[in-house]
């Protein structure tokens, strides 16, 4: 049985929800729960009366007193508890709050703040969300997705809980990581809430102190791996295609040895993206796009390093040469070069054995033919900023504190404006923090980071900012724009015009500040901006709606959902 089927009153065209449940029960429902903001009517109608208090409140004072409630909270992690707690109550009241406090809220609900909560969710857990899917349970799967009783959804943030952020294997305990991300995607892009499922697909963990913890409220199994892996991915995939045909699937925190399997092998199948390979390439892209433009340089001219060539470290190559070869004409191939990935071995060489995905942005041998450097070792990051005359350097490794004074110096060595971004969350595994980086080049640099870090002042007094590269830029928008333009698959083209759309709103004085993006506190400007780009991008492509600009960005407005109550009515009887 649906909780609610959403209807439009053919006489007065009054959109309301049509609700079976009635007493505690309706009050228990998060998704419908107004708390005292109930009017005397639906207390009446729904068997409330004398449930809660006689005043009758609004959203308004439910949201100031939320905020209250927050404040009073001493460390991050009491705030994380409290805001899972208010969206366990009342999601509209929560969704309110957060959109309205975005900024502040940002670091609680998402990084760096839920990388903590993932490491104790089992201890702090107080009411499920979403879905957990098992080996056990997965031919039960189309069961499974009609029994959360929503009329419909559109979109799904899945994981399996493999590479939670800087934290690894966190099994479970990673559903923190979809339930952020919903959060935002309603917060960011007004994505109604009723159309979203986070869901953790729970193989099991190779997390020792997961498996001896007695707490612990996942499999206490080791991982699935190799084809029994793909079976229960492959049969999810089957449930939801039935159920849910239209839903977009965003991979989130995968582990490497499958999210570019399950990338490729079910992106002609449903409509998907992975947030942490696209998401943070497109991000990464837009953010460069705009330090370029501040040089006054065309983006084939830099020297770029990245450190850390995962998934993420894959994602942000792969959109930077899209990008030179979209803007400036350059073939994949030459763009490819002028990238120097860096990883555990050191620079990536003709005749190493590497992944599939790093196979690309192999430096031909004759690159470091003439470097000063030993014959027997890849050449270290030091030594390929020093020598590759590198301009940009771009860290996903997770290593703390690797982009020394040293290496920036040598960095800033080789152009007036060196473009440092240290993307790795959470701020504990930041390659380098403002303050460094801005003492080591002098001010010069042109800074991003994975993670929120405070403006930064030197002793000459002026005081330099740093763009926040959060993928919260994209993934929103991104979800929007191929949901309203009923895109048939998400491209690499798609993600480029997010990037482009990103970066042409970073406006003039912006720019003079050193700012890469544009401010958080007009992300839901931004998700429109970037679901128009998609939209346009994917009709262009052939793979969207075919209407006019004006229609899509009407679509698109429409459907942004700002946090309300809806009038209840009573379910009518047969």
């Amino acid at each position: 049985m649906n909780r609610f089927e959403m209807r439009v009153d053919p006489l007065t065209q009054e959109v309301y929800y049509e609700v079976p449940l009635r007493g505690y029960a309706l009050m228990q429902d998060p998704l419908l729960n107004k708390g005292h903001a109930f009017p005397a009517s639906e207390r009446r109608d729904f068997d409330l009366t004398g449930l809660m208090t006689e005043t009758e409140g609004d959203l308004d004072d439910q949201v100031t007193r939320s905020y209250g409630i927050f404040k009073m909270k001493a460390t991050d992690l009491e705030r994380y508890v409290t805001l899972i707690g208010l969206l366990d109550r009342n999601e509209t009241n929560f969704y309110a709050l957060v959109a309205r406090h975005l900024e502040e809220m940002l670091p609680i609900v998402y990084t760096p703040t839920v990388g903590e909560a993932c490491l104790k969710l089992s201890h702090i857990t107080r009411r499920y969300r979403g879905i957990y899917v098992t080996a056990a349970n997965v031919n039960s799967i189309e069961s499974i997705l009609e029994n959360i009783g929503l009329p419909n959804i559109s979109l799904m943030v899945v994981t399996d809980g493999e590479r939670i952020l800087g934290y690894g294997d966190l099994g479970a305990d990673g559903m923190g990581i979809p339930v952020g991300k919903i959060a935002l995607y309603a917060a960011a892009a007004g994505i109604h809430p009723a159309s979203t499922l986070p869901v953790c697909i729970d193989v099991g963990t190779d997390n020792e102190r997961l498996l001896n913890d007695p707490l612990y409220l996942g499999i206490r199994q080791r991982r699935l791996r190799g084809e029994a892996y793909y079976q229960v991915v492959e049969r999810f995939i089957q449930g939801v295609c039935r159920v849910f045909p239209r839903a977009l699937v965003q991979w989130e925190d995968i582990g490497k040895q499958h999210a570019f399997t399950l990338l490729d092998r079910y992106a002609q199948r449903v409509l998907s993206f992975n947030d942490d390979i696209q998401g943070t390439g497109a991000t990464a892209a837009a953010a460069l796009r705009t330090a370029v433009r501040m040089k006054n340089r065309p983006l084939s001219e830099e020297r770029i390093a990245i450190l850390g060539f995962g998934q993420a470290g894959s994602g942000v190559a792969n959109a930077i040469a899209t990008m030179m070869n979209a803007d400036e004409g350059i073939s994949l191939a030459e763009a490819r070069r002028r990238i120097f990935a860096i990883d555990m071995p050191g620079l990536l060489l003709e005749g190493m054995n590497v992944e599939p995905y790093q196979q690309n942005f192999l430096q031909p041998l004759d690159v470091i033919a003439n470097w000063p450097v030993s014959k027997f070792n890849a050449p270290s990051l030091a030594e390929v900023v020093k020598h590759a005359k590198i301009t940009t350097l771009i860290g996903l490794s997770a290593q703390p504190g690797i982009f020394d004074e040293p290496i920036l110096r040598d960095l800033a060595a080789n152009t007036d404006r060196p473009i440092v971004f240290s993307l790795s969350n959470p701020t504990s595994q930041s390659e380098t923090t403002p303050e460094v980086c801005m003492k080591a080049t002098k001010g010069r640099a042109l800074m991003a980071a994975g993670s929120p870090f405070a403006p930064v002042t030197l002793p000459d007094g002026k005081t330099y900012h740093v763009a926040q590269c959060n993928n919260l830029y994209v993934f929103p928008g991104m979800g929007l724009g191929a949901i309203v333009c009923q895109a048939s698959r998400i491209t690499h083209r798609m993600f480029h015009a997010a990037s482009c759309a990103i970066s042409d709103m970073v406006t003039d004085a912006e720019r003079e500040k050193g700012r890469l993006l544009p401010p958080l506190t007009d992300i839901r400007n931004v998700s429109f901006n970037v679901a128009l780009a998609v939209a346009k991008q994917a009709r262009e492509d052939g793979q969207g709606m075919v209407v006019s600009d004006e229609r899509l960005a009407e679509l698109l407005r429409a459907a942004m959902w700002e946090p309300h109550y809806y009038p209840y009515r009573p379910k009518r009887t047969a």
